[in-house]
């Protein structure tokens, strides 16, 4: 192959290679599209003839090194409808030149590991494999509507601007992973709306400078891998994991609010809510999150051994709105929230919701939260008995007002912790319970002391003792002596100066000894109020 003379094409091009090489320098798009619609599909099994395709080589050498642009032209490489056959490699290379291409397929594999871009457009192209490890763009990488057979690698990747992923088609590569990205740095959004995976879509470590959105997309696990891998994903604004609107008819995307798509809206005729759909394990751990993680809607399909791991994730509000799953856990184990926007029909049952350690400061439900669905709901991360999680809701309820809700939170942790109890404790539990409700309920020791005291001043009346020391005792009074028997410590005057015998001995015991138990139950509910104050 000569070389060519004030850069036109060398000698050896096909005629769709000298053609493709005119249109690099003039920087227009090289169109070899065919008049029927039906033989562009780039997916279909349909072959397509030598008139369509372009060998990888001459592509690499307008990428690399090729001839400069005509004057008052911008030289970039701007494809539709070709094939390019053999291997493309662009492995540690710097490309200068735009690349958009739409609507092509790749024979092989292409290889750009290291490879340095300025701005890289692949729209609805067919692609066996995308190898790009440590792949630096200044601009964005579009990969949208692409069909990738054996998985996309961009370990390590730094992309200057937005990656932009929509509706792309991923399939595994022989270890089971779709979309591998760990350590990838997008600047600024990662958009992967609506895109289907048959493999693990990992992002370990990875770093998202504004906002990562799967609304719409379908995540499916393969082999013993989970569906999404991120653990210490970072996003600085809001990860969504939410619905998209999508037309009937073709299944393009619609328009989402920011904040996800408010319950029974619709947005017209014509179109439908496609959920995020998640069929696998989903490891989040140790995530940070700007503003918010949105799982309004969200369905997840988990087998028994598979997780919903959010274990110690730190943003400001998790929207927990998503499907109920049937089987496997959600866990949130140390994670760090601000506000908690859910469902009660959203968390999982009795075995399959985790909460050790799991904070957060305001409860804010979708829709009605009733007091005794939210303590199904902590019973349900506490099978066998943890105070934390009980201590915990009645902390936010309290400091949003609900004074009366947070004792009934308390009461219900006693009364959980009284089932660990040996038989005398539960017995005393269950004493303290009956009477004054462990405390938490203060009125019912004063209805009891006054029902006391009144059975005590009847009994009382209907009997004249004698005095123990004639001339040293007060005038009986028997409403006086029935209380100073029942109220402990505090003397009123009457106690210790009357003799009684047979049953009235009795009844005065009775009454000394139910005094000491009100006033012993009393004293542990009114301590607890003050640690707690």
């Amino acid at each position: 192959m000569t070389e060519p003379l004030d850069d036109g094409p060398p000698d050896g091009l096909s005629p769709p290679e000298e053609r493709m090489w005119n249109a690099f320098r003039n920087g227009s798009t090289y169109d070899l599209s065919d008049p029927n619609p039906l033989l562009n599909d780039p997916f279909s099994p349909r072959p397509w003839g030598p008139d369509r395709s372009v060998r990888a080589s001459i592509v690499a050498r307008l990428l690399l090194s090729g001839p400069t642009a005509r004057p008052g032209r911008v030289a970039a490489l701007k494809l539709r409808g070709i094939q390019i056959t053999g291997t493309l490699k662009l492995a540690g290379g710097s490309i200068a030149p735009y690349v958009e291409l739409n609507g092509c397929r790749f024979e092989n594999e292409l290889l750009m590991p290291e490879a340095h871009f300025t701005t890289v457009r692949m729209v609805g192209c067919a692609i066996p494999r995308i190898e790009a490890a440590r792949l630096r763009t200044e601009g964005d990488l579009h990969l949208p509507r692409c069909r990738i057979e054996h998985g996309i690698r961009l370990t390590d990747a730094q992309i200057g601007t937005d990656l932009l992923i929509n509706q792309i088609h991923v399939r595994p590569d022989r270890r089971g992973r779709a979309i591998t990205a760990d350590g990838m740095s997008v600047a600024q959004d990662l958009q992967a709306e609506l895109i289907e995976t048959y493999g693990e879509f990992s992002l370990r470590g990875a770093k998202v400078g504004v906002s990562l959105s799967l609304r719409g997309s379908r995540l499916r696990a393969a082999g013993e891998r989970r569906a999404l891998n991120a653990p210490q994903l970072s996003v600085e604004r809001t990860l969504y994991m939410t619905g998209a609107w999508v037309s009937e008819a073709t299944g393009n995307q619609g328009a989402t609010p920011p904040f996800g798509t408010p319950r029974g809206s619709t947005t017209g005729r014509g179109t439908r809510l496609q959920p995020f759909e998640c069929r696998g394990g989903v490891r989040l751990d140790d995530g940070r999150f700007g503003d918010a993680v949105d799982l309004n809607r969200a369905r997840f399909v988990l087998n028994a051994g598979e997780e919903l791991s959010l274990r110690r994730i730190v943003t400001p509000e998790l929207r927990f709105s998503a499907e109920r799953p049937e089987e496997g856990r959600v866990v949130l184990n140390g994670a760090k929230v601000v506000t908690l926007i859910d469902m009660a029909v959203s968390w999982p049952g009795p075995g399959g919701l985790a909460m050790g350690g799991f904070v957060y400061e305001n409860l804010v439900p979708y829709e009605e939260f009733p007091l005794s669905r939210r303590l199904e709901w902590v019973a349900s991360a506490t099978p066998e008995y943890s105070p934390e999680p009980y201590e915990r809701l009645a902390t936010v309820l309290r400091n949003s007002g609900e004074d009366e809700d947070a004792r009934e939170v308390l009461l219900a942790k006693q009364r959980r912790r009284r089932e660990t109890l040996p038989l005398a404790g539960k017995l005393w539990g269950l004493l303290q319970d009956w009477t004054v409700a462990y405390g938490y309920r203060p009125g019912r020791a004063a209805l009891w002391m006054a029902v006391l005291w009144a059975a005590g001043t009847v009994a009382f009346s209907q009997v004249e003792p004698a005095p123990i020391k004639s001339g040293e005792h007060p005038e009986w009074n028997a409403p006086l002596y029935a209380l100073d028997l029942l109220v402990p410590v505090i003397n009123l005057g009457q106690d210790g100066y009357w003799l009684l015998d047979g049953r009235w001995q009795w009844a005065a015991a009775a009454l000394v000894l139910l005094g000491w138990i009100l006033a012993t139950t009393v004293a542990a509910g009114a301590s607890r109020l003050l640690r707690r104050g």
